[in-house]
């Protein structure tokens, strides 16, 4: 997760291994950083996702899961419990490792304002590289001339998945 959770358009970034939600978040949820506060309900997209339970058993009790309204691909909202809402890109299992890390990394940097889906296609675009190589901190970037920066550079760790 981000440094000031709640601040940027997506707080962190998630790589399950599958689409079974149940399973998947029963993970991220035994394995949620404790300075994060305890998770309590999750909101997913369900294109992501197979068919999902409306509890997810964990270590700590259960979760309450519900689906969006209307499509938010490649979003998870974690609400915690002391009242923090995150939003969380969900990186598709199938990315590689290399799309999966700048994935990550992008979703984590503070200041990203790029959509979920957005973040995805430009990662998607450039397959297997190796993601440092992509966010300097000397202000340069790999853009090419013409095209503007991203907001997502690099500057911290990504969430594990």
């Amino acid at each position: 997760m981000g440094p000031t959770m709640g601040a940027d358009r997506l707080d962190g970034g998630w790589w399950p291994q599958s689409r079974d939600l149940a399973v998947e978040l029963a993970d991220l949820v035994d394995h949620f950083p404790p300075e994060c506060g305890r998770v309590v309900r999750a909101l997913f997209s369900p294109p992501d996702w197979d068919p999902a339970p409306r509890r997810v058993p964990v270590a700590s009790g259960c979760v309450k899961v519900g689906s969006f309204p209307r499509d938010d691909t490649h979003v998870i909202v974690l609400k915690t419990s002391d009242r923090t809402v995150l939003h969380v890109l969900v990186v598709p299992p199938a990315f590689s490792a290399d799309q999966g890390a700048e994935a990550l990394l992008a979703a984590a940097t503070p200041g990203n304002t790029h959509a979920a889906g957005d973040l995805l296609s430009v990662v998607s675009e450039h397959p297997d590289v190796d993601p440092s190589d992509h966010w300097e901190d000397d202000g340069g970037h790999w853009w090419g001339d013409g095209r503007p920066a991203p907001s997502f550079r690099a500057g911290i760790a990504a969430a594990d998945g």
